[in-house]
């Protein structure tokens, strides 16, 4: 029984320690933008160097031409 004088303050603190985690959060900006990060990696298109002079754009580079 008298483990409950540690255990019961030490559950408030843990509570309490969360509760400033998750208002801190709130306050630093965290959920404010949930959808764009997760959308940006969908959409990110990489872009293709110029073709050199002389070659279509759509030609393979030398490393995918076969001899």
């Amino acid at each position: 029984m008298s483990i409950l004088y540690l255990m019961i303050p030490m559950g408030i603190l843990i509570v309490v320690g969360a509760l400033w985690a998750f208002f801190w959060a709130v306050d630093s900006g965290q959920f404010d933008d949930l959808e764009s990060p997760s959308w940006r990696i969908l959409l990110d298109d990489d872009t293709q160097p110029p073709a050199p002079p002389g070659q279509p754009a759509d030609a393979e580079t030398p490393e995918e031409r076969q001899p």
